[in-house]
């Protein structure tokens, strides 16, 4: 059973930023650099259809001068391993190629390109490795992840829930980009999905739509009577009028016979980010804190006394607008540099609380990458510490491992504009 879905690979939207410091040992960077999306469909002969979509933004590949404009390129290895991940099973290899008019072209936050590719695996539980390798650069991106690949034999059955950015029709033929990044806060007309039945019987069934938030509060529901004509039914649903807060979400289709019976479900985890949140915000009263070393008490106050999700974001937006060193563009540096040091003290300091709160994290986020680290784990005579040392403000900061479990304390006191943040 092939589906007759034509999907459409283009360029579009996002973007990244990375800093280094050699000596310091530390790198720090933006998360969601590339995004992947995996669904499943049914197939022919017993197997199922595995979809992969990747997304890549410009911002991540190298480009260079060209007679016509800029060229940069990167390759794709999408690898199929055993549940154990000792066997190799399928292997997909490809290379693109972007051609873009103008330097600002190659360097818009807005600019990605989607491609995907499809294997045919019987049901089970598979391991995948992906590797994104730029053309010029040769630097590498790697991600893992264990996928279970659903068994379609039993009908009725729900397909993967695919998530749409746009859809139009060119010679009669529905065609989609899809939504890869699972962000749908730039859907301000509604957010489209798309997804299968497959049946024995032709007959009419009663689908449930349910949204829930991260507390598993239901926030929308609505169904519909879908008459199935043939043995694959491919279905197009628009939620309307559907207002989300900042945060994560599930979205469960149920199918159901007349009587009410449930014959298969299917969900799909998405995000509503509004735009200028940073990718790992999903958590406004967590962010507003995270802005501590920056805010004054007053603003602190000011953002958290918002009368609710949304007038907190705006106050928040607000605070950082003000921040904005080049108000005549889309970008702010100032923001974008602080929330990835908060994700870099959150993914390497955490122990008992979270890194942006750990005595390191407070001292990273503040001063940003140290010029040099030296760290001595395995002193015979005394605790692990670290050394940070910042050349340009003639200072070193030293953090003692009390406990042998991580939790450095800084013992150098912080005086004068320390506290100031510096970007």
């Amino acid at each position: 059973m092939k589906s007759i879905i034509f999907f459409v690979i283009i360029i579009f939207f996002t973007g990244s930023i990375i800093a280094q410091v050699e000596n310091s040992g530390i790198r720090t960077s933006k998360i969601d650099k590339y995004f992947f999306d995996y669904l499943n469909f049914a197939d022919s002969d017993g197997q199922s259809r595995v979809d992969i979509f990747v997304q890549v933004p410009f911002q991540e590949v190298q480009f260079v001068k060209t007679s016509s404009g800029y060229e940069g390129g990167y390759s794709v290895t999408i690898s199929v391993y055993s549940e154990d991940e000792e066997t190799l099973l399928l292997e997909k290899m490809w290379s693109e190629k972007i051609e873009t008019a103008s330097f600002e072209e190659s360097t818009s936050r807005d600019n990605y390109n989607i491609t995907y590719r499809s294997f045919q695996l019987d049901p089970g539980t598979y391991y995948l490795k992906n590797t994104i390798t730029d053309k010029d650069s040769r630097t590498e991106y790697r991600s893992a992840r264990e996928f279970i690949v659903k068994d379609f034999s039993k009908k009725p059955a729900i397909s993967d829930i695919m998530l749409i950015s746009q859809k139009t029709v060119i010679n009669e033929q529905s065609k989609i980009i899809p939504n890869v990044t699972g962000n749908v806060s730039g859907n301000i007309n509604g957010i489209n999905i798309y997804f299968e039945l497959y049946a024995d019987t032709l007959e009419t069934y009663l689908i449930d739509y349910v949204i829930t938030n991260k507390k598993g509060e239901e926030i929308y529901s609505d169904s519909e009577e879908k008459s199935l004509n043939r043995k694959l039914t491919q279905v197009y649903h628009k939620f309307e009028d559907l207002e989300l807060g900042l945060g994560r979400y599930v979205l469960t289709l149920s199918l159901k016979d007349e009587n009410g019976e449930l014959l298969a479900s299917n969900s799909k985890d998405f995000i509503s980010r509004w735009k200028g949140l940073p990718s790992t915000v999903d958590d406004i009263d967590n962010v507003i804190a995270q802005v501590v070393y920056i805010a004054t008490p007053e603003e602190l106050d000011y953002m958290k006394s918002g009368k609710d999700e949304k007038e907190k974001t705006e106050r928040f937006l607000e605070f950082w607008k003000g921040k904005d060193p080049s108000p005549g563009n889309d970008e702010n540096e100032v923001f974008d540099e602080y929330y990835m040091r908060v994700l870099y003290a959150n993914e390497n300091f955490s122990h008992y609380i979270e890194g942006w709160k750990s005595d390191r994290g407070l001292v990273f986020i503040t001063l940003g990458v140290p010029n040099n680290i030296e760290r001595h784990p395995f002193e015979y005579d005394s605790k692990p510490y670290e050394v940070w040392q910042y050349y340009e403000l003639n200072r070193s900061f030293t953090f003692v491992d009390y406990t042998g479990f991580g939790d450095y304390r800084l013992i150098t006191p912080l005086y004068g504009d320390l506290f100031r943040y510096r970007y």
